[in-house]
C-alpha cells in the first residue's frame, strides 16, 4: 500500500507526478502551507522532520525525492520506461548526473533566493528597507550568477537532447521540472531567455500523467 504525503506547491509534486507516469495505486494526503510558508506541523505525525514529499510504504515512512523515486523505479517500473538501462552508458549518465544535479547544485541558489523573498515579506515595516538592501546584495552576489550557470546548462544540454536522458522521457525530468518552475520568477526565462527549457516545459506539461498530477496534487506557482 502506498500513500503520499503531499505538501502543496511544493517538490513533492515530483513524486505525485511519478506515481501517475507508473500508473500506480495510491492514497494521497495533501498539506496547506502555513502562513509562514511552512509546512503545517501535522506532517511531523507522519515522520519527525516533518518534511514531504513522504511516502509510506506499508506504513513505513520514506523521505527525500531522490530516494523515493530510485525506490519507486526499482520496485513499480515493471517495464523499465522512466530509467534508462544501464547497457546505455550514455543515456544511463545523462540520468543520473541530471537526477542529482536538480538538488544538490540546482536547488540550493533557488531555495535561498526563496528564503530572502520570505523574509523581506515579513520583515516589520520599520526593518523592511534593511531586509530589502540585504537581499540585494546577496541576489547580486550569491544567487544570481548560480542560478544563471544552472539555466545555461539546462539550456546547452536541451540543445541536442529532447529530454535530460536523451531521446526518451524519464525520472530525471520529473526530478529537473522543479527546477525550471522555481527559476522561471526573476529570470530570463520567464521572458522567453531559453527556449530550449521553455520547449521542454511545454513538453512536460502535455503529458497525461503530468496533467493527472495536476488535478490530483494541485499545480505549482513560484
Amino acid at each position: 500500500m502506498l500513500h503520499l504525503h503531499h505538501l502543496q506547491n511544493s517538490r513533492s509534486f515530483r513524486i505525485v507526478w511519478l506515481l501517475e507516469e507508473l500508473k500506480a495505486d495510491y492514497e494521497l494526503t495533501s498539506y496547506d502551507r502555513t502562513k509562514a510558508y511552512l509546512a503545517p506541523d501535522s506532517l511531523k505525525k507522519v515522520h519527525p522532520l516533518g518534511h514531504a514529499p513522504i511516502l509510506e510504504v506499508d506504513g513505513r515512512p520514506l523521505l527525500e525525492s531522490g530516494f523515493i523515486i530510485e525506490y519507486l523505479l526499482k520496485y513499480y517500473d515493471d517495464e523499465q520506461s522512466l530509467k534508462p538501462a544501464d547497457s546505455d552508458e550514455t543515456a544511463w549518465e545523462h540520468y543520473t548526473f541530471w537526477l542529482h544535479f536538480a538538488e544538490a547544485s540546482a536547488m540550493p541558489p533557488l531555495v535561498m533566493r526563496l528564503v530572502f523573498n520570505k523574509v523581506v515579506q515579513r520583515s516589520p515595516l520599520l526593518i523592511k528597507p534593511v531586509a530589502k538592501g540585504i537581499q540585494k546584495q546577496v541576489e547580486k552576489s550569491m544567487i544570481a550568477d548560480s542560478i544563471s550557470a544552472v539555466l545555461t546548462m539546462m539550456e546547452a544540454h536541451l540543445q541536442n537532447n529532447t529530454w535530460f536522458a536523451g531521446e526518451s522521457f524519464s525520472a530525471a525530468d520529473i526530478q529537473v521540472y522543479f527546477v525550471a518552475i522555481a527559476a522561471q520568477s526573476r529570470t530570463a526565462l520567464a521572458e522567453g531567455g531559453y527556449p530550449n527549457i521553455s520547449a521542454w516545459i511545454k513538453r512536460c506539461q502535455q503529458r497525461e500523467a503530468f496533467k493527472q498530477a495536476e488535478n490530483r496534487g494541485g499545480r505549482i506557482v513560484m
